[in-house]
């Protein structure tokens, strides 16, 4: 094999470690989510269909799942061309899946219904050629806990708890009622004793799911209060650093921006760096995981981690995961940190987008990587095989494993 073909079939044979998704194992039974009704009613693909259509937002979520599919279908698929990264990503699932495509909707969910659902999931990763998959797993959502305080059994080593807990920082309200219910009587002002029994709280849940990290979706204009910094600083850092815990920070969403669309409704602001700056600096032996949601950010993200190793990047987050955003990110943070970074995570929420997004990147991914190799050769550095291996499997494994375990 020559150069171009040697990082071509490394990426692709290469297993990938997805660490941030929203995924489940089926034991979670209807937060697994599968199937071609699930894909069509992705945020995403709900959204660019609103731009055709002239119903009612309110008209359409009334609506069964499968009918929703149907007009997200005959809108972006059957009336129109399906160019979007979004709709482009169904007909990859499709291809891969080996299934034929059609304008008839329900050919297409004959063929999905053809599948073991039993062993559908780890199917999927295989296609995709994913070992693990970390979770975000959120103690505020009732129709999550019941897993929890069922004491569900899947596998650890599949799928990979994360605690997520952004909702005790930014909704501290709504929270603390969470909280009291469960037995840790907090009061509704932020102060010292309430501070120990939310991190109480958090602990508790550690126990629980014995996370790789501790995760917090951060909005673009955090933090608005002192409040809200004082539960993310003294309350959060503190559990991560009992346990020697990554925080994942995922930065820059306005949630709400269009309400009327749900999921689809939340949009994207800059933040403020000089925060977090101030945060990692103070905080020299906590490890950081960090994903900017705003193009603008990105080059401060990629700086800051060149400064402080505490921080490590990962991934092309929700609108940014599209591939000439991919491109550009990934060249800039390669120019700067090398390979010691975490090149991308899915975000999936539906099984099978795990085909999409990975198949879509590696083959970005390959063209930058392949880039950097022949300019080594140029520069008389011979590039084996072996290195080749080497530098992709610490992109997509060891990297992540050795933060998230080092002290």
């Amino acid at each position: 094999m020559n150069l171009q073909e040697n990082v071509n079939d490394v990426i692709q044979k290469t297993p990938v470690l997805d660490m941030h998704t929203h995924l489940f194992p089926s034991a979670f039974h209807q937060l697994c989510l599968t199937g071609i009704d699930e894909l069509l009613t992705y945020h995403y693909l709900v959204s660019e269909a609103f731009l055709w259509l002239d119903m009612e937002y309110a008209s359409f979520f009334e609506r069964p799942k499968t009918e929703q599919a149907e007009i997200v279908w005959n809108t972006l698929f059957v009336q129109r061309s399906p160019i979007s990264e979004a709709s482009q990503g169904i007909l990859t699932v499709l291809q891969e899946l080996g299934i034929p495509f059609s304008r008839d909707l329900n050919d297409i969910r004959s063929r999905f219904a053809a599948f073991d659902h039993n062993d559908y999931p780890e199917y999927l990763m295989k296609v995709a050629n994913i070992s693990s998959i970390v979770m975000t797993n959120n103690p505020f959502d009732a129709a999550e806990r019941k897993y929890w305080d069922s004491h569900t059994t899947f596998s650890r080593e599949t799928f990979l708890p994360a605690l997520r807990v952004d909702p005790l920082i930014s909704h501290w309200t709504e929270a603390a009622i969470t909280l009291r219910n469960d037995g840790f009587p907090v009061s509704d002002t932020v102060n010292d004793q309430t501070i120990e029994t939310a991190k109480q709280y958090i602990r508790s849940w550690v126990e629980t799911m014995n996370p790789v990290y501790i995760a917090a979706s951060l909005p673009w204009d955090f933090p608005k209060s002192n409040v809200e910094s004082a539960l993310l600083e003294r309350c959060v850092l503190a559990v991560c650093q009992d346990y020697n815990l990554p925080l994942s920070l995922m930065i820059g969403t306005k949630r709400g921006l269009n309400p009327d669309l749900q999921m689809g409704g939340d949009s994207t602001g800059q933040f403020n760096f000089e925060y977090l700056e101030n945060i990692c600096m103070q905080h020299p032996n906590q490890k950081f995981l960090i994903t900017m949601l705003s193009r603008e950010n990105q080059y401060e993200l990629t700086v800051l981690a060149q400064k402080f190793r505490n921080v490590m990047v990962f991934g092309c987050w929700w609108y940014l995961n599209t591939p000439q955003f991919m491109e550009e990110i990934t060249q800039m943070r390669m120019s700067q940190l090398g390979i010691r970074f975490i090149p991308q995570h899915s975000d999936c929420r539906v099984m099978e987008q795990l085909i999409y997004k990975w198949k879509h990147f590696k083959d970005v991914f390959s063209g930058l990587l392949y880039k950097h190799y022949e300019a080594l050769e140029t520069k008389g550095i011979p590039v084996s095989r072996s290195d080749i291996e080497n530098d992709v499997y610490a992109m997509f494994q060891t990297n992540f494993r050795h933060f998230i375990t080092k002290k």
